[in-house]
């Protein structure tokens, strides 16, 4: 069944991810049993030992060599990784007797570098040799690409986490829902493997990631670098994505020259394309005979396997795909719909001729005007021998990947927010945000958002969280009716929320295509309100192509430009101020190899020492939201008098709702039924021996290693409940968040079950007066919260903007409050107001939850909160 604007209806998408929330999945194996399987080797040797072997002096009485000591090794790994400058380090063992206290068997940085430098073994070392384009000589540093996937294919820190063949899963026992997580989910993996069987059975497929982002160094003087990251797709991508697990490698660094020598500027442009895919080739060159014929490599506990490394994949924002694609500004890289059609949702089109391309690239040969014109038909710039050029089972069109962070973020999300400041007023959205209750995932832009400049991603991402919320029953221009404008930004929202999600099903790219039509249904209320006359945008219609590349490689997560983001700071920006700027790339590789080579060493300490850091329990990626509930051990204060929580914490009716919850669990032991005027009689009766009770003043829920990778738990939600505090230079205003209830028929998706209210106190009771309040066969958990009532949930939300609309419990015109376990609280919930046309300006953010009765419950505060309470 639809819902009225023909969109699934609530019920069947609850039910499409209920399916990949849940573990089970039904994996059909490669048919070819020999894919991804260890060859015969007279000996397997742990990777850790081989280290070992290339170190003097180790001895079971010093694990640190070649360091003298654990001291010795401390402070060096502290200097290389935590530490000052070298100039500085080697001003602090300079000091008379520090060295010699220390038992050091270095006196300075050179001697500590020497000793890196020719007795620790590392990663591939960095070659400086010159490409010439046009007549110029331009340096570039990379590292051999065959040593450097090997180094992440043979990292003992990997070695379970593998995975060496391909394989098709599913969310149903008949095979008929496809599930796509890890990028040996897709399709790419599996039809590629039938091909290279056709070459070669048993081999076993390392698909090689590249990202290229020139980024830069310095705030002043313009100082660039431009990056080449490299990881495998055989690493699980919840381990790729943290820069924690160095599952990423600086491949090298390209020449950031702007040819400012060559006065033309189409010249230039050609120039600079030919001396990237030149560049570029030198690096991925070895790929072409290894892909093709193969070679040993052994992974981590040191079994040996027959492996193709294949380049599958390539991330960069649009700048970089047009780039390494050669296809022309304002046109799409991978497919062939006309540059006037970007803005359509139905123009058919079809993935670039690849064939046709190489046709027309080998016309080199013929001569330079044959050359010209047979790449403009093409549809490409006449590039010399572009980097892909020649490598096995690669269509450059195909391997392009879609790239949240340039195209959503800091894309369309960015379009988004000038269009609705133009519509509904700049100084109307600021007032909105302005007067947003806090909670644990809203960053409060207190000075508004439309005067922003240079506005990353993570703070786009913030603002999408609260966006659709703060412009409902805003005045548009003219009166304009508001739905058409809700439903474009719901829809581009939910894209953008779906687009992201670590797996999806066939049926949930259903999901993410409804979504995308949405918006496009919806737009054309912005050419009514005079704000576009078109929506021709490449970053627009590469929303059209999420769908089949996560088909082809798996969720988005696989190959995100965020991550490579983050990587710019350790492997760049790090890098460049460590350096006297003279010659700095130089300087720059050098320092990551030190780096690097410190790092590899502890972990093989630790494995001598046999400290393991993670147990291997692997789940594969899905939507249950596994999170640990938690309390400080002691209480933030350890006796509050009732009455201050009556005055204080707002807990008006403490006594006597902790006087029906007594009542009632009295009641339950002896199974008993009874109507609400009996409980209030009960109550009555119940005698409090007590005058004050412990108090906590959060909740905290922390992640769970869910995919059994040894990652840290992290405080991922919160929910305050604490008084203000009055002072004139210290004063904090009182904070009371709400939160989503369980009333123990709850699911992990959907509303059914749930309730909202806020809280006002969060205590226990003592042990001595539970005993003699309780029967001994139900005693009250050890945490307990009073709080306040919000209306439930209706049977749907608004058509409009997808979010329930409650407001505050009251009965006989006081509001309605209960006692109920801590446990019972599910997660923290985000109210934004029904602020009308026009927002009161006596709202405040630290009142307006008093100040409002009507709220809307925010299903866009992180992905749970989307999944659970749309």
């Amino acid at each position: 069944m639809d819902d009225d604007d023909g969109s699934i209806d609530r019920e069947t998408r609850h039910q499409i991810e209920r399916q990949i929330a849940d573990h089970n999945r039904v994996i059909e194996s490669y048919p070819d049993r020999r894919a991804g399987q260890p060859i015969a080797q007279a000996e397997i040797r742990n990777v850790n030992a081989t280290y070992a072997s290339s170190i003097d002096n180790l001895n079971a009485e010093n694990p640190y060599a070649p360091f003298a000591s654990q001291m010795d090794w401390e402070v060096a790994q502290w200097a290389k990784l935590r530490g000052p400058s070298s100039t500085a380090f080697s001003d602090l063992l300079s000091i008379d007797g520090v060295s010699e206290c220390l038992g050091l068997s270095y006196k300075n940085a050179r001697e500590l570098n020497s000793i890196i430098d020719t007795q620790l073994p590392g990663r591939p070392r960095f070659r400086r040799e010159q490409v010439v384009v046009a007549g110029e000589a331009f340096d570039i540093f990379y590292r051999d690409i065959l040593e450097c996937i090997k180094d992440l294919y043979g990292n003992p820190d990997f070695a379970d986490f593998l995975v060496f063949a391909p394989e098709r899963h599913y969310t149903d026992a008949d095979k008929t829902v496809r599930y796509f997580g890890d990028m040996h989910t897709g399709k790419w993996w599996w039809s590629t493997q039938k091909k290279l069987d056709k070459q070669r059975s048993g081999a076993t497929i390392i698909p090689v990631i590249i990202s290229t982002d020139k980024t830069q160094v310095t705030v002043f003087r313009n100082k660039t670098a431009y990056p080449v990251y490299l990881t495998i797709g055989n690493i699980p991508k919840e381990i790729r994505r943290k820069p924690s697990r160095r599952a990423q490698i600086l491949l090298g660094y390209l020449p950031t020259t702007r040819l400012e020598h060559i006065t033309n500027k189409a010249s230039r442009r050609r120039s600079a394309a030919n001396l990237y895919h030149a560049c570029m080739s030198r690096i991925l060159s070895p790929l072409e005979k290894a892909g093709l014929d193969g070679l040993v490599m052994q992974s981590g506990d040191g079994v040996s396997r027959h492996c193709h490394p294949l380049f599958a994949c390539f991330v960069g924002d649009y700048p970089e795909q047009l780039l390494a694609t050669g296809i022309k500004t304002t046109e799409c890289p991978k497919c062939d719909i006309p540059h006037d059609e970007l803005e359509s949702s139905t123009t058919p089109f079809e993935i670039r001729d690849f064939n046709a391309v190489l046709e027309a690239l080998a016309t080199i040969d013929v001569g330079a005007l044959e050359f010209v014109e047979a790449c403009r038909e093409a549809g490409i710039k006449p590039i010399v021998h572009p980097f892909w050029e020649k490598l096995p089972y690669v269509n450059i069109f195909q391997a392009v990947t879609p790239d949240v962070l340039h195209q959503l973020y800091q894309g369309l999300i960015k379009h988004l927010l000038g269009w609705l400041a133009e519509a509904c007023g700049s100084a109307e959205i600021d007032a909105r945000c302005r007067r947003l209750p806090p909670n644990h995932q809203i960053r409060l832009f207190m000075k508004g958002i439309t005067s922003l400049s240079r506005l990353s991603g993570t703070e786009h991402a913030q603002i999408c969280r609260f966006l659709l919320g703060i412009i409902i029953d805003i005045r548009l221009p003219g009166n304009l009716n508001p739905a058409r404008l809700l439903r474009a930004v719901r829809g581009l929202l939910d894209f953008l929320y779906l687009a992201q999600y670590p797996c999806h099903s066939s049926d949930t790219l259903s999901l993410l295509d409804e979504a995308l039509a949405l918006f496009h249904d919806n737009k054309q209320i912005f050419v009514d309100l005079g704000i576009r006359n078109n929506f021709n945008l490449p970053k627009l219609h590469a929303t059209r192509h999420y769908a089949s590349m996560i088909r082809l490689y798996g969720t988005t997560d696989n190959y995100n430009t965020e991550y490579t983001e983050r990587l710019h700071i350790d492997f760049t920006k790090d890098a460049y101020r460590a350096t006297n700027h003279k010659d700095e790339f130089a300087q720059m590789t050098r320092w990551l190899e030190r780096k690097e080579k410190i790092v590899r060493h502890d972990k093989f300490i630790r494995w001598q020492l046999n400290i393991n850091p993670f147990t291997h329990h692997p789940h594969p990626p899905n939507l249950s939201f596994r999170r640990t509930q938690t309390l400080t051990k002691h209480p933030s204060a350890k006796a509050v008098p009732i009455q201050r929580l009556i005055s204080d914490y707002g807990a008006i009716y403490f006594r006597e709702a902790l006087a029906r919850y007594i009542a009632q669990q009295n009641i339950n032991h002896l199974n008993e039924t009874l109507s609400r005027r009996r409980l209030e009689d009960l109550a009555a009766n119940v005698a409090l021996p007590f005058r004050s009770v412990a108090v906590h003043h959060k909740i905290k829920w922390v992640s769970v290693d869910a995919q059994g990778h040894g990652d840290p738990c992290v405080t991922v939600d919160s929910v305050h409940a604490k008084p203000g505090r009055t002072g004139s230079s210290d004063a904090v205003p009182a904070r009371f968040d709400t939160a989503l209830v369980n009333d123990g028929t709850g699911d992990s998706v959907g509303v059914e079950g749930y309730r909202v209210g806020q809280i006002r106190t969060i205590f226990s009771i003592q042990q001595r007066d539970a005993q003699s309040l309780f029967p001994p066969t139900s005693q009250p958990p050890k945490h307990l919260a009073y709080i306040e009532w919000f209306t439930p949930f209706s049977s749907m939300p608004d058509s409009r903007h997808g979010m329930y609309k409650i407001s505050r419990f009251i009965r006989s015109g006081e509001r309605v409050a209960s006692i109920i376990p801590v446990s019972n609280i599910a997660r923290s919930v985000h109210l934004i107001p029904k602020f009308g046309p026009v927002a009161p300006r006596h709202w405040t953010s630290n009142t307006v939850l008093e100040e409002c009765d009507t709220f809307f419950v925010n299903c866009y505060i992180d992905r749970h909160s989307f999944v659970a309470l749309r």
